[in-house]
Formats: C-alpha cells, sequence, structure tokens
C-alpha cells in the first residue's frame, strides 16, 4: 500500500522528467510494484527513470504489471531498473519484455535481473520484447544466477540480433549450469 500510496502522489507530477526511486528490500510485493508502476504511465514526460526494487517479493505478478506500466511511458529514453531477488520467474521476465517492447523511445537500458528464477521461456520472452526497442544504442542486462541454460540464451539473442542501433553491449548471464553457445 505504501508504494502505491508513493505512486499516487507521483503521478500527479505531471512535468516529472527524471525520477530515481531506490526502495530496495522493502517488502513492497507484487501489488505495490504494479501499483507503483501504474501511477508512472500517468507522468507523460518522464524521459529518465532509476528504480530500484532489489529484494521486494514482487514476484511475477508484479513484475508483469510493472511492465505493462511502464508501457505506457513512452517518452522514456533511459531507463535503469534494478528488479534482482524478487522471484519473477519466467512470467515476469516475458512480462517485463512485453512491456518494454512498447518503449520505442529507449536509447539506454540497464536492467538487472539476476537471482530470479528466470528459465528458458523468461529469457527468451525477454528477448522478443527486446527486440521491438529499435532506438536502443546502449544495453546492460545482468541475468546471472538464473537457469536460462542454452535455449535461453539462443533465445535472447535471437532477439537482441534485431537490435540494429546497439552499440554499447554488456551482457553477464553467469550460470550456475554452462551454457554451451555450440562453437
Amino acid at each position: 500500500m505504501g508504494a502505491s500510496g508513493l505512486g499516487s502522489g507521483l503521478a500527479n507530477c505531471i512535468n516529472l522528467s527524471n525520477l530515481t526511486l531506490k526502495l530496495r528490500s522493502n517488502q513492497i510485493g507484487a501489488m505495490g510494484a504494479s501499483g507503483l508502476g501504474s501511477a508512472l504511465a500517468n507522468c507523460i514526460n518522464l524521459s529518465n527513470l532509476t528504480l530500484n526494487l532489489f529484494s521486494n517479493q514482487i514476484g511475477a505478478m508484479g513484475a508483469s504489471g510493472l511492465g505493462s506500466a511502464l508501457a505506457n511511458c513512452i517518452n522514456l529514453s533511459n531507463l535503469t531498473l534494478k528488479l534482482r531477488s524478487n522471484q519473477i520467474g519466467d512470467e515476469g521476465a516475458s512480462g517485463l519484455g512485453s512491456g518494454l517492447a512498447n518503449c520505442i523511445n529507449l536509447s539506454n537500458l540497464t536492467l538487472d535481473l539476476s537471482f530470479n528464477q528466470i528459465g528458458a521461456m523468461g529469457a527468451s520472452g525477454l528477448g522478443s520484447g527486446l527486440a521491438n526497442c529499435i532506438n536502443l544504442s546502449n544495453l546492460t542486462l545482468n541475468l546471472f544466477s538464473n537457469q536460462i541454460g542454452d535455449e535461453g540464451a539462443s533465445g535472447l539473442g535471437s532477439g537482441l540480433a534485431n537490435s540494429i542501433n546497439l552499440s554499447n553491449l554488456t551482457l553477464d548471464l553467469q550460470q550456475k549450469q554452462f551454457i554451451c553457445f555450440g562453437l
């Protein structure tokens, strides 16, 4: 309720163009993350957003809700989203990817999705969403300590192959299991 309330207050800040929120380890949960995201979607002039939601138990529903809300932030050009250790899984990663697919003006994106129980389907879904971010030039993607495996790495790579304007890429896929790229 607190995160949703904070978001409701921020939703009235219609001229806001830069926002940094650090809400790490606050037990926000799925409803709080979705509510915060929905409120931020009303900030139509928002172009720079940093949102740190490390360790907040937002789960798949919260990540998907946040992704859907961010899809409405059409003027976002710089986004840093830190969702480390939130058990978002495949469904949450795919939902987040679907939402980000609508953020066509994004040029700089940093996503920290480490320690989130993301498998092959989630990594592929995220890659599919990022494929639509045609103006993306700088991407930092942290997916370490998940279970994306060979198939997920391949699906992610297929999506990133469509990012023709990408000039800087930092990709961390460190896993407990070895990923074989078929070299």
